[in-house]
């Protein structure tokens, strides 16, 4: 997945394309990652997670909760299973920032989008990309029947960072990520290896859930060992194509403005918004709490 840069700037700094230095690069990436994380290799941290995975009870839903401090969810967490936490984002200062509010306040900060076809390029990394200002995209009119409207995810917006206060989780976070798109964007189906809080702020999106070790029935294909893509559209599955698809756990929740879910570590889930959204996730840089109390890989 292509990781935009931080639109603190004047302007957003080149794509940066795949060169024949990266694979010179690749095992001290591993090995940084694998530290980051405690554990002594991506490769045995994912395997343990799918093992981890095969010992859960069936998924059929998400659950809903109150309201949860650090303690509370992280005693949650460790049972390895998505979850829904209300009565958090919605007493964040961002709420009240329309979108309007977000054109005049903020309209000035570069962005990047995706555009063209980011569905079956959303891997790869040198997928279509346009800069614009914020308010330049906010002031985009979007198409109703065909192509995908141009979405705005995963950048880094460094000024709203103050308006949105994260519970402490974790022990140590990445930076927020901010996603802002109208109905129609979408992220498919995908896991990282990091566990996930994702905050919706406006709007209304689909989430399609499935666990770690179903991973072959979802024709899984690694982008970076901590990114794994899935051909598979859990909204309108081609089981001619991929009929191992039909033995996926896949489930479905709509998230609201206020709810944030968490996403363990390996789950699988695509990202579908339903009417204009402005959401923020970060990812944990640490163990995921799955593997809380099992011997490091």
């Amino acid at each position: 997945m292509v990781v935009e840069n931080d639109a603190g700037a004047a302007r957003l700094p080149p794509l940066r394309r795949t060169t024949a230095d990266d694979a010179l690069d690749a095992a001290a990436r591993a090995q940084r990652d694998a530290q980051v994380r405690g554990v002594d290799s991506i490769p045995g941290m994912r395997e343990a997670i799918k093992a981890a995975a095969q010992a859960l009870p069936p998924f059929t839903e998400v659950p809903r909760l109150a309201r949860l401090d650090a303690a509370a969810f992280r005693a949650r967490a460790r049972a390895g299973m998505p979850f829904l936490v209300t009565d958090v984002v919605g007493r964040w200062p961002i709420v009240q920032l329309d979108f309007a509010a977000l054109r005049a306040q903020h309209g000035h900060l570069p962005v990047r989008a995706r555009v063209g076809d980011y569905v079956h390029t959303a891997f790869a990394p040198d997928r279509a990309m346009q800069d614009m200002l914020l308010r330049e995209y906010l002031d985009l009119s979007t198409p109703v029947e065909a192509g995908l409207p141009p979405y705005v995810g995963n950048l880094a917006l460094s000024e709203l960072n103050r308006l949105c206060h994260w519970p402490a989780y974790f022990d140590k976070m990445g930076p927020p990520r901010f996603w802002i798109g109208p109905a129609r964007t979408i992220t498919p189906l995908h896991c990282d290896y990091d566990d996930n809080i994702f905050a919706q702020i406006h709007g209304v999106k689909r989430i399609f859930l499935a666990p770690p070790h179903h991973d072959a029935f979802l024709y899984a294909r690694q982008a970076n060992p901590l990114l794994f893509g899935s051909p598979v559209d859990p909204e309108a599955p081609d089981y001619e194509r991929f009929p191992l698809a039909r033995q996926a756990a896949l489930v479905e929740i709509i998230v609201r403005p206020g709810d944030m879910l968490y996403v363990p570590a390996g789950w699988y889930h695509q990202v579908r918004a339903l009417e204009f959204s402005l959401s923020s996730n970060r990812w944990a840089r640490g163990l995921p709490l799955a593997l809380a109390g099992l011997p490091p890989n």
